[in-house]
């Protein structure tokens, strides 16, 4: 381990104010940026995913922010395996590297990585996706809940891949997904400090609907309309693009889609905070507190 490299974490649920903590730490260091939020990882997704805005972007270089296409396929090996490698050349200029998003199995997966599990086989790979196709994702949580109700308990239920591939792993070993996850940490080259954002649940659930409110006047709307094509892609089955996909389809009322999308971000952020408080790596600010951030971060790095 090299004792004067590190890897800083600034996590949190959603709409808590994780960008604009992570650039001013970053100016204040005048290091960059890896970003962990799964959802920002599309070029074709930006308003519905709160990616940061062009004036963010060139206050502070970052990584992983629309890189890929929804078309593209990625897990969080492929994100493991390459922000170990952007780390290796950030190390080279920099002595601290900010890693900031919400993804909790992305940021877990670069700080003790992620198990190698066997790829399943092609029919029960078929099979699972059948029932998703028939049955919908209640289906797949259903299962979920019956073999795994611990890994339940803190993944997004909502997001099929995960669902999917937990289920595959149950099926093909015999075993809980949970049980097999992350057994040993692997060890890592530099040290970790893990900081964690959080805020009163009324002024967190506050900020996400006035998130929302502002998403519709920028836009969101059209940008989710131009990507009904492709509605398909697992891509965009998250908060945001399918509850405006039900409105375009005369499911439900623009309105409704958006008490909805309020409602799923406030159980999205509920479950992040599960996440992250499963363990006590994270010491916990609030986003306010830069002063306190700033001189805990240059005590631990000392």
């Amino acid at each position: 381990m090299n004792s004067n490299k590190f890897l800083v974490v600034i996590a949190g649920p959603t709409a808590v104010g994780k960008t604009d903590v992570a650039i001013t730490l970053a100016k204040e260091w005048h290091t960059e940026i890896i970003s962990a939020d799964s959802r920002q990882f599309y070029s074709e997704m930006s308003i519905g995913t709160a990616k940061p805005d062009s004036q963010q972007l060139n206050e502070v270089k970052h990584h992983f922010v629309g890189q890929l296409s929804i078309h593209d396929y990625y897990n969080v090996s492929k994100f493991e395996t390459e922000s170990l490698l952007l780390l290796q050349k950030l190390f080279e200029i920099h002595d601290i590297v900010f890693m900031v998003g919400g993804s909790g199995l992305y940021i877990d997966a670069v700080c003790k990585g992620i198990d190698d599990f066997p790829d399943p086989e092609p029919e029960l790979r078929a099979y699972l996706k059948g029932i998703y196709m028939d049955d919908g994702i209640g289906k797949l949580q259903e299962m979920l809940l019956s073999l795994d109700p611990e890994y339940y308990a803190t993944v997004d239920i909502n997001n099929p891949n995960r669902l999917l591939r937990a289920l595959e792993v149950c099926h093909t070993t015999g075993k809980k997904f949970s049980e097999q996850r992350l057994n040993s940490a692997k060890n890592r080259d530099f040290r970790i400090i893990k900081i964690g954002l959080a805020l009163p649940r009324p002024e967190l659930f506050s900020r996400i609907e006035s998130r929302v409110d502002q998403m519709i006047e920028n836009g969101l709307v059209k940008e989710v309309e131009n990507l009904l094509p492709f509605r398909h892609l697992n891509a965009l089955k998250t908060v945001g693009y399918k509850e405006i996909f039900e409105f375009l389809n005369s499911e439900i009322t623009l309105q409704q889609a958006i008490v909805n999308i309020k409602t799923n971000t406030r159980r999205y952020a509920k479950r992040q905070l599960t996440w992250f408080n499963r363990t006590d790596e994270y010491k916990w600010f609030g986003p306010s507190q830069i002063k306190e951030i700033t001189n805990y971060l240059t005590m631990m790095c000392k």
